[in-house]
């Protein structure tokens, strides 16, 4: 049965079943609505584009014909010229058409002719006698002629300003300096009622009346002289008398009068409206002229004094600081796409307004060394804007630092290269900037500035660097105004010249008597305002110390009076030369500055309360003061020698400078506690500071020793999570940020020295511990065994077969080393390596290599006789690669806690650990040539007499070699004026460029096996005493102590009496010998002998004797042995004392051991 057919759905609206939906209906009106929508703006768009054609060419059109009118008429003026013409008849068809067209002015040589006709017909009439014919009296007519006067005169100065702007002197083909020129004679005269003829004096008020009005307009937003006069200025670049124009003087000269017209009117206006219009156009004059690159150079220097008036310049600094945020604000948005030159677009408007207003305040265009601010400046005012500049132009730089050093090279400019020239292209945009502030590292500069806030010092109150300052009451100018000013000057050249930008302010902050020490004391009262420095014990020692090291440089010296004593200079030669050089410098290495550490109190004297929340807890101004302080005494203590430092103890006394180094070294170690990461610029240089401060310590003790260690006393940590954070930090420090890096590293990194120099042994002994850890780890084979490397070894030749056998190695030499000795006669020595003949092989071969007849190495001059290496080593073969080896050898050492018998010299050392050496520091190295540069320095009379140049002269195996200290230096002599240079450069070059291709040889070979961070923890002193442990002798009742005995022997035995005894009788180098032929090194372990594995033992070795041989007086006949694997002494039982010293000499002196058995 088939399914019934499927009815008709019908709607019982009337509608079919396919009708559209509700949404879709609504989507097509809507659709349908915008489009009408959019064909009725297009209409209406189209309508509006041909109403605006057709007004501009019907206006083109009555434009031509009203200028072909006004031609003609103009050609016959003088027939009808009255100023009711001249406004009605003249300048109103003339202002339409010439406005109308202004966009295609410069293209119509017509419409230029016609500007030029009417200006010549318009000053005719300003400067017409007859009162009928000048057009400027109409400001004083009928209230209908005032307005028309006064609308044409705007719109002819617009005109006018426009003209300036586009004005292009360097551009030939337009030539408009003639009609420029004109334009700004128009606009002086219309400013001027002086210039006004028939003037009567009953309406000279309404004459001053219209003639504000103009000059509010034209200095306005609106009109813009300032803007327009800073186009000019751009375009055309420098203007100087020789190369000017007469027209182009005539421009700025009229530009630069109607610029001030302003500041004028400020002067004689009571009206407040004229006041409001002066500090509004005062505030143009900031943002636009200001802020022309170079403004002082661009203008001709004989129309420079106009802006250097002391009402314009003070004007304009007081609506600076009034409306700073909306002046700056408003020269961070000007274009700088209008100026050319890479300088000026690489540096912001604010650093021009900065570089101009310090030229502007001085007086001509190079002050010189004598120079002197212009002529009635408010200092205070002054610096206070330059303030506020330099810290907003500061934080730009900080912000944007990759576009003002993005070039590499620095070119120094010559005076004819300019910014915008071809020349220029040379020259980098930095230099040139940095030049323009040349007056502010000028010494007058700072002279004057603290002369004038001595004046009222009595009326500020002693603590200036915890005052806060505001704009309504800027008080008197004080020492922090001036450490502002010079804080803000030395950051932005550091920014902008990382290398050597700050030097010229360092120079002369480093140099000006008495600021130093001005700023220090000023300084002193608030960081030591809770602490009471000095406490009764170091009061008491201080003066019995000092006494007493007074009376013995008194005593020293006058056993080294010179005969001519009445020459002034005589005396410091005395004090440089002495009797001897080893005499001299055993002396001032004798007498002791510091004593030994006192009570837990005198860790509290030197732990300064103030500083203890570092960068974070200290004021903005103290903030300030501390970062100049340390910048520029860190400058100074790189120049400064051990005379004037600790004798004439200039420019601080001994106790100033233990103060100050407290306090820095309380600061640093709080400011990283605290994380004071983001005071990085005050924490960089307060390190710097520092850490020359605590280097000079170490060389000569001028602080005690808790002095250093007193901020950290409370806060040591385990040595074990000390070495681990400190290796985990240094080998992330490139690559991460400061606040990732853990409180304890960045402390290790920076300032190890708060920690004691026992800790940080031990913390260095760990890190090697963990190093033979994850070597094991890494399946590296440490200890003996199959992975050791076995080398055979000549007694005379330990040197030459080390080198061989162990130089290719690497940094696998610190794996395990197998020694077999072969001796003098060629046959092999008894016994087994467990690592006593591998001690005894470093300890041999160190002595051979290092001893100076093997040339590698020489002895110091001085007293020490410390080691350096020798230049004649580059004329040996292999010389360097052998200095190289010593590197390694001297890292193996280190690795395994083998002592070595030399030490090196401290400027060495400093290159070691990636210091550079100054000139204080000569001492060390070369007593004599300290001496004779001293007495360069301070020669009296002229240095040229003594016939020096800037070369050195070397003798090197018979050789003369004379090298150049600077290019050209055999051509410069030495004379006053660069003695200082000559000085410095011979300074550095013994200590930093003569020995830096052995120091980087050695450098290899020694971080081979010893990580630069592991070195970074000691100083060049330590790192001698971890080398090779100080002094050349022991302990013995530490030795005694730290003892153990086997095979019948005890502490009360007969025997191990005797053996105490003698030792404590022998000779220190007696005692080194006995412990190098049980240890097989001579030097006791650093931290004691409790730290020496195995144990020292003493084994007994029993030997009998016939009781007849006893009863006659024989004792016992055999020597002692040794095995220094286990550092055993196998001592036999003697009886007698003088037996047990006879046998036990000349065992130690045979330089054998297995053999004596």
């Amino acid at each position: 049965m088939s399914a019934p057919p499927k009815q008709r759905q019908v709607s019982l609206r009337g509608a079919s079943a396919k009708e559209i939906t509700r949404d879709a209906l609504l989507e097509k009106l809507a659709h349908e609505r915008e489009l009408r929508s959019y064909h009725r703006r297009a209409s209406a768009a189209a309508l509006f584009i041909q109403r605006v054609w057709r007004r501009y060419v019907t206006i083109k059109m009555v434009a031509e014909q009203i200028r072909e009118d006004w031609e003609a008429m103009a050609g016959h003026y003088d027939d009808h010229m009255t100023s009711g013409w001249i406004s009605n008849n003249f300048l109103r068809p003339f202002l339409f058409f010439v406005t109308h067209s202004l966009n295609l002015w410069k293209r119509q040589v017509k419409n230029v002719k016609c500007i030029m006709k009417c200006f010549r017909i318009l000053l005719e009439s300003i400067n017409s006698s007859d009162a009928q014919k000048n057009f400027c009296l109409l400001s004083m007519g009928t209230l209908q002629e005032r307005s028309t006067w006064l609308y044409q005169t705007r719109r002819l100065v617009s005109l006018c300003l426009f003209i300036l702007a586009e004005c292009d002197s360097s551009n030939r083909e337009d030539n408009l300096g003639p009609l420029t020129a004109l334009a700004m004679r128009i606009v002086v005269s219309l400013t001027d009622i002086k210039g006004w003829k028939n003037l009567r004096a009953e309406d000279i008020r309404d004459a001053d009346f219209a003639v504000k009005r103009l000059i509010r307009y034209m200095t306005s937003d609106h009109s813009g002289i300032y803007r327009s006069f800073r186009k000019y200025i751009v375009r055309n670049g420098p203007q100087t008398a020789s190369s000017s124009s007469e027209n182009n003087l005539l421009i700025i000269a009229s530009a630069i009068t109607l610029s001030l017209r302003p500041f004028h009117l400020k002067r004689s206006g009571v009206k407040d409206e004229d006041i409001i219009a002066a500090n509004d156009a005062s505030k143009n004059y900031c943002i636009y002229l200001m802020t022309v690159p170079y403004l002082t150079q661009c203008l001709p220097s004989q129309l420079l004094p106009a802006l250097k008036h002391e009402h314009v310049l003070q004007a304009c600094l007081s609506i600076l600081l009034a409306s700073k945020d909306k002046i700056v604000d408003e020269m961070l948005t000007l274009n700088q796409s209008e100026i050319s030159g890479l300088t000026a677009k690489s540096i912001p408007p604010l650093g021009w307004a900065l570089a101009n207003i310090i030229n502007l305040a001085i007086e001509g265009s190079d002050s010189g060394a004598s120079g002197c601010f212009v002529k009635g400046l408010n200092c205070k005012l002054y610096v206070h804007a330059v303030n506020c500049i330099s810290e907003l132009f500061l934080h730009w730089l900080e912000s944007n630092q990759q576009l003002v050093n993005k070039d590499g090279d620095v070119i120094l400019p010559t005076r004819d290269s300019f910014p915008g020239t071809a020349d220029s292209d040379k020259c980098t945009s930095v230099i040139l900037y940095i030049n323009l502030l040349k007056p502010v590292h000028q010494q007058w500069n700072l002279r004057k500035l603290l002369t004038m806030a001595k004046v009222d010092i009595t009326e500020e109150p002693h603590n200036a660097c915890v005052r806060n300052k505001s704009l309504e009451d800027l008080g008197n100018l004080n020492l922090q105004d001036i450490i502002y000013f010079y804080y803000y000057m030395l950051r932005i050249f550091s920014s902008l010249n990382p290398v050597v930008g700050s030097l010229p302010i360092l120079n002369v902050l480093s140099f000006t008597p008495g600021f130093l020490l001005e700023l220090w004391e000023t300084m002193e009262s608030s960081i030591f305002r809770r602490t009471d420095h000095m406490s009764d014990e170091v009061k008491q020692y201080k003066d019995a110390t000092f006494g007493r090291h007074a009376e013995t440089i008194c005593d020293t010296r006058q056993g080294q009076t010179l005969k001519d004593s009445g020459s002034r200079w005589a005396s410091v030669l005395q004090k440089i030369t002495g009797k001897s050089t080893d005499e001299s410098n055993a002396c001032s290495r004798d007498v002791s500055l510091i004593p030994s550490p006192i009570a837990e109190g005198g860790y509290d004297t030197w732990d300064i309360e103030d500083m203890k929340q570092g960068a974070q807890g200290i004021s903005k101004d103290l903030s300030c003061a501390l970062y100049l302080f340390c910048a520029t005494y860190a400058h100074l203590l790189l120049v400064l020698d051990d005379i004037e430092f600790y004798e004439k103890q200039v420019p601080f006394t001994l106790e100033q400078q233990r103060r100050i180094a407290a306090a820095l070294n309380t600061f640093v170690y709080s400011s990283l506690v605290h994380n004071g990461s983001s005071c990085r610029p005050l924490m960089d240089i307060a390190v710097r500071c520092l850490h020359l401060l605590y280097e000079r310590d170490c060389r000569h003790k001028f602080c005690p020793s808790f002095l250093w260690l007193a901020p950290a006393r409370k806060d040591w940590i385990p040595v074990a999570a000390a070495a681990r954070a400190h290796e985990a930090a240094f080998s992330n420090l490139q690559c991460a940020e400061a606040s990732t890096i853990p409180v304890v590293s960045s402390i290790l990194t920076t300032v190890p020295h708060v920690y004691p120099f026992e800790e940080r042994v031990q913390m260095f002994r760990e890190l090697i511990k963990l190093d033979k850890v994850s070597r094991r780890v890494a399946g590296e084979v440490s200890g003996p065994g199959l992975g050791s490397v076995g080398i055979v070894v000549r007694r005379d030749h330990i040197v030459e077969d080390g080198y061989k056998q162990l130089n290719f190695l690497g940094p696998k030499l610190k794996s395990c080393i197998n020694v077999s000795f072969i001796s003098e006669s060629g046959l092999p020595e008894a016994g087994l390596d467990y690592g006593g003949l591998s001690k005894e092989f470093l300890t041999d071969l160190s002595r051979a290599a290092f001893d100076p007849e093997f040339g590698l190495f020489s002895q110091t001059s001085t007293s020490d006789i410390s080691l350096i290496p020798n230049m004649a080593a580059r004329l040996l073969e292999n010389g360097v690669e052998m200095i190289e080896f010593l590197g390694r050898v001297v890292g193996k050492a280190l690795y395994e806690g083998i002592l070595l018998e030399y030490s090196f010299s401290l400027v060495f050392v400093q290159k070691l650990l990636g210091r550079y050496s100054f000139l204080d520091e000569l001492s060390t190295l070369d007593s004599e040539l300290y001496r004779n540069l001293m007495y360069v320095k301070h020669f009296d009379g002229d240095v040229a007499e003594l016939s020096l140049d800037f070369t050195v002269t070397e003798d090197i195996c018979g050789k003369r070699i004379v090298t150049d200290l600077k290019p050209g230096g055999r051509n410069i002599p030495v004379t006053n004026e660069n003695k200082l240079q000559y000085v410095h450069a011979m300074a550095d070059f013994k200590l930093n460029r003569q020995i830096l291709p052995f120091s980087n040889a050695f450098y290899r070979g020694l971080i081979d096996l010893i990580s630069p961070s592991w070195l970074s923890l000691f100083n060049a002193n330590e790192f001698n005493q971890l080398l090779s442990g100080g002094k050349n002798d022991f302990d013995v009742d530490d030795l005694r102590s730290n003892t153990k005995y086997s095979g019948g022997y005890s502490e009360n035995s007969r025997t191990v009496k005797l053996f105490w005894e003698v030792v404590k009788g022998f000779k220190p180098t007696e005692r080194c010998m006995l412990l190098k032929f049980v240890t097989s090194c001579s030097r006791a372990p650093l931290l004691g002998f409790k730290h020496l594995q195995p144990a020292f033992t003493i084994h007994k070795v029993a030997c009998d004797i016939p009781l007849w041989a006893s009863l006659g007086g024989q004792d016992v006949d055999r020597l002692p042995s040794s095995s220094t694997c286990y550092n055993r002494l196998k001592l036999p039982t003697y009886k007698r004392s003088s037996t047990l010293r006879n046998k036990l000499l000349y065992a130690i002196s045979s330089n054998t051991g297995f053999e004596l058995s």
